[in-house]
């Protein structure tokens, strides 16, 4: 499994994806420069990639400001610390904050590794992320895709990628997430480079910035 954690990586997986699927020279030469978007594997890169989903990019940034004015480093046991006023002050929703509680006491109790995680297959790391509660699918492979540099991940489920392949492939209708787990299995092992390229995409020709996370 070659780890992305350089643009030399990315360079290589979008050469290689135009030799899985000729379609995909033209979203590249569309799409511009692709960003890596790599950050640290932890407990810190997950709690970003929670507090993030769902809002709008400016809000997570104003929530996890907040919390690193309180807590400092973002470690399991600060987030222990937190009662449910501390995390309505940030600006939490209730999930949000018991979902961060729990791999909280997850990653505190040692029954989960969030480094370890990063080196297993793909299904395996998703089944162990998901197992806590508030945790699903799009918010592991998000995980594996920025925080472990797995090659071979690509979030389905994600509504930008929907609507950037929809536009990048003329397709009639937003394709479904299943559509897309079937298309996205001829870019296999590169599915994590070409999630980048049709955010990349996404953000160039749709005029969004629709990435996930910002390290």
């Amino acid at each position: 499994m070659r780890i992305i954690r350089t643009h030399e990586d990315i360079e290589a997986g979008l050469a290689g994806l135009v030799m899985l699927d000729a379609r995909l020279e033209h979203v590249i030469a569309k799409a511009g420069p692709v960003p890596l978007r790599r950050t640290d594997p932890g407990y810190r890169g997950l709690a970003n990639i929670i507090v993030s989903q769902m809002v709008s990019k400016a809000s997570a940034a104003a929530i996890w400001r907040r919390m690193e004015a309180a807590l400092g480093e973002i470690r399991p046991d600060a987030v222990l610390s937190l009662d449910d006023e501390d995390c309505r002050q940030f600006g939490l929703s209730r999930a949000k904050a018991d979902t961060l509680r729990r791999v909280a006491a997850a990653a505190a109790a040692g029954e989960i590794d969030l480094d370890a995680i990063c080196n297993a297959e793909a299904t395996v790391a998703i089944h162990e992320l998901t197992a806590i509660k508030g945790i699903g699918r799009w918010t592991a492979e998000v995980y594996l895709l920025f925080c472990a540099g797995h090659p071979d991940v690509f979030p389905s489920g994600d509504v930008a990628l929907q609507n950037a392949i929809g536009h990048a492939l003329a397709f009639d209708l937003r394709p479904t997430a299943r559509e897309i787990d079937s298309l996205a299995t001829s870019w296999s092992p590169w599915r994590s480079v070409a999630a980048r390229l049709f955010w990349a995409y996404y953000a160039q020709e749709l005029r969004r910035d629709a990435l996930p996370v910002t390290p």
